[in-house]
């Protein structure tokens, strides 16, 4: 049987610092030997990447930009993710479904039903919706699939750096202008924690929290420890 790569997210709201440490951890991994595919969403592909441009500067309802942003991550998983996962290569990839929970969902107040739907549709690949038949070997190593179904493509681990949106907030003013979403008020910021706390809760198996309220140095002890704890380190 054809073993998949492992699949990395890394989440967290605007201004917790996850960004820093991503580079990091992909040069730890190469050390390791692993070939890292690093990437990010929305984006990571030439359509998601003006996906991502209109997503982050045109005005729109919680319903158009989560359409955008899961049509981004189609093209993104049939692209980039499934294969690079079928070549047994690390995907680390900058925010992953559960900011679309968080941001349009508990934050924009959204239908996390209609959310569910999408993330099954567009999460589910197989080789025909593909450039290449990378996802078939994702099907075949994830769930024991004849090559060619679909396999429900999710991160195996998820990094979320939690931090208080007051402190996210004076940590975004003294780096850089806002985009659209990060001009949200700290009530938004709140319900977006809240988000991903209850994604958390609801996969645990999957996420590490980690306490981004530290010395730069202390967080990143903590996304090592949790990329050591797995066994394809």
């Amino acid at each position: 049987m054809t073993m998949r790569g492992p699949f990395i997210s890394v989440e967290g709201i605007d201004g917790a610092g996850k960004s820093s440490h991503i580079e990091a951890l992909a040069d730890a991994l190469r050390v390791r030997g692993h070939q890292v595919v690093l990437s990010r969403e929305p984006g990571g592909t030439p359509l998601a990447e003006q996906l991502r441009a209109l997503f982050l500067s045109q005005a729109m309802d919680a319903l158009t930009e989560a359409l955008l942003v899961f049509a981004s991550r189609r093209d993104h998983l049939c692209q980039v993710i499934a294969p690079a996962l079928a070549r047994g290569d690390v995907v680390l990839c900058d925010r992953f479904t559960d900011a679309t929970f968080a941001y349009q969902g508990a934050g924009r107040g959204f239908d996390l039903a209609v959310l569910s739907q999408l993330e099954q549709w567009v999460q589910h690949v197989a080789a025909a919706g593909t450039a290449s038949a990378g996802a078939a070997l994702v099907a075949e190593a994830n769930s024991g699939a004849v090559a060619g179904e679909p396999a429900f493509i999710q991160p195996d681990l998820t990094l979320w750096f939690d931090l208080a949106p007051a402190v996210a907030a004076q940590r975004r003013a003294a780096a850089r202008a806002a985009d659209r979403l990060e001009a949200e008020d700290q009530a938004f910021f709140e319900r977006v924690r809240g988000g991903y706390a209850a994604r958390a809760q609801a996969q645990p198996q999957r996420f590490a929290r980690i306490d981004a309220d530290q010395p730069r140095d202390a967080v990143w002890q903590q996304v090592l420890a949790a990329a050591q704890a797995q066994a394809w380190w």
